[in-house]
């Protein structure tokens, strides 16, 4: 099984196909060449260091939600 974790685009990278991006306070760059009209504050599905889709923010909330209450249950 694969999965995506969402982020927040803090800096897109100088030849646009690299951004910094925000994931619960670590900073990754990761590449968003698939990405079309990137812009800061955006907030993508990453997955293995590549962005695979834009999602809007309160989407990325539910995710970490969930991740959240898989992560308490296993503790």
């Amino acid at each position: 099984m694969c999965l995506g974790y969402p982020a927040k685009v803090v800096e897109i990278l100088e030849d646009g196909k690299k951004a910094i991006v925000d994931y619960l306070g670590l900073k990754k760059t990761i590449n968003v060449s698939l990405i079309k009209e990137l812009a800061v504050g955006d907030y993508l599905l990453i997955h293995s260091g590549v962005a695979i889709e834009k999602i809007d923010e309160k989407e990325a909330e539910e995710i970490e939600k969930l991740f959240g209450e898989v992560r308490d249950a296993n503790s």
